[in-house]
């Protein structure tokens, strides 16, 4: 492999090559982005349903049990 790049010029080794590499694999490289960053979404969706969840239980439990029957 070296000894491909050895006798090209630089821009063709650090602009070139990379933006060929985008081109080509951009698709991927975006739908793979796109789906952990929806993952994180999600991830962060839930841990705030199930914290509010929480404390809506703790809240109407505390309240109930605080009441002289």
């Amino acid at each position: 492999m070296r000894e491909i790049f050895t006798g090209l010029p630089w821009w063709v080794k650090w602009i070139a090559v990379p933006v060929t590499a985008l081109v080509v694999f951009g698709g991927l490289i975006a739908s793979v982005v796109g789906f952990v960053i929806g993952l994180l979404f999600k991830a962060l969706v839930f841990v705030a349903l199930v914290g509010g969840l929480i404390y809506v239980v703790r809240k109407f439990t505390a309240s109930s049990s605080s009441r002289d029957w």
